[in-house]
């Protein structure tokens, strides 16, 4: 069935939330400011309105993972959030659902089968499952273990995302993860600062020296 315009306008507007933004303080927000950087993607479509190209097996399962590695750090910001009321927490728990919003643009776009439930703390994949279960267990402990948690979750984010990139092919699954991984640097930067609030220096736990300092040095 063709697309109308309105589909093609969801394209663009679908494109413009993969990278958020919210207002800054220094101690306790969630996201730098990116006003200067939140451009449509232009997500390319085929003449009948249908989004461009195929995907090979290997696309269709990295994004069936990373709509569920997007939902367990929505849901374990969420669950930090309720224990701990920190602005960081509902801020980017809000970014990860828009994030999760944007790969099930391309998960429905392409008509492939969502695994992502519903539900909180749900996951098909198990090895994203027995994370999440750990993560959990991790951020009670405190507010600073909360916080390293999260530093964690976008630590694995930028690397499963580089990951991809190096192996996909489809140009409009290269534009949404290469936004999703300005996001995630985004996210990392944040949690940093809240740990530097607290007057703890964060040690990355996944990426190696050199790439954690580029990151945290932008």
């Amino acid at each position: 069935m063709k697309k109308t315009s309105f589909f093609i306008a969801f394209l663009a507007i679908a494109a413009l939330i993969i990278v958020t933004s919210c207002s800054e303080n220094p101690s306790v927000s969630a996201d730098e400011v990116q006003t200067s950087e939140v451009k449509a993607l232009s997500l390319i479509i085929d003449d009948d309105g249908n989004l461009a190209g195929d995907l090979t097996d290997e696309e269709v399962a990295s994004l069936q993972f990373m709509i569920e590695e997007e939902k367990l750090a929505r849901d374990v910001y969420l669950e930090m959030n309720d224990l701990y009321g920190l602005k960081v927490f509902a801020n980017i728990s809000n970014s990860e659902q828009r994030h999760m919003d944007a790969v099930l643009f391309l998960i429905d776009g392409y008509n492939i089968v969502n695994p992502a439930s519903d539900e909180r703390g749900v996951f098909v994949n198990e090895t994203l499952a027995q994370l999440y279960a750990n993560l959990i267990e991790d951020g009670k402990q405190s507010l600073e273990d909360a916080l390293k948690v999260g530093a964690f979750i976008e630590e694995s984010d930028i690397v499963d995302l580089n990951n991809w990139l190096t192996k996909v092919e489809n140009a409009n699954v290269e534009l949404v993860y290469a936004s999703l991984l300005k996001g995630s640097t985004n996210h990392l930067r944040a949690f940093v600062r809240n740990l530097a609030s607290l007057g703890i220096t964060y040690e990355p736990q996944v990426l190696d020296a050199d790439a954690y300092n580029a990151i945290i040095g932008q």
